[in-house]
This record gives C-alpha cells, sequence and structure tokens, in this order.
C-alpha cells in the first residue's frame, strides 16, 4: 500500500534545508531565506521545512528561463 502512494523515483524525494542547501551549493541560510519570502517551493511539516525535489528541479529550469533584469 504505501509502495503505491510513495513510487520509488528521485522525483518524488522529499528534500531537508540541508540537503536543497547542497544540492544548490548555497547556504542553509539562504534556503531558509527563499522559502521564507516563498521564492522557492517547499512546505512546513511539524514546523521544519521540506522541499520535493521535482518542484526544486522545476523551479531551476524556471530560474534558467528567466531572462535578466538589467
Amino acid at each position: 500500500m504505501i509502495g503505491q502512494l510513495m513510487p520509488n523515483s528521485s522525483e518524488s524525494a522529499i528534500l531537508t534545508i540541508k540537503e536543497v542547501a547542497e544540492y544548490l551549493k548555497v547556504t542553509e541560510r539562504t534556503i531558509y531565506r527563499l522559502a521564507a519570502a516563498k521564492k522557492i517551493p517547499g512546505f512546513k511539516v511539524g514546523g521544519m521545512w521540506r522541499f520535493r525535489q521535482a518542484d526544486i528541479d522545476d523551479w531551476i529550469t524556471a530560474q534558467a528561463e528567466k531572462p535578466d533584469a538589467t
């Protein structure tokens, strides 16, 4: 039953602040700021931030597609 709800896939992985920071090669503080400002997709579970890897990957793609604001 659980396997049906949570398929084994990196896209369904749930990441912590630390894991997202390592993935993006930034500090944990940067991820906290982005999450609190709702600039990166995430959600809280028991007061702790969590992120879906697929959402982070989509966010990265969207950031790369934005034109420079110069």
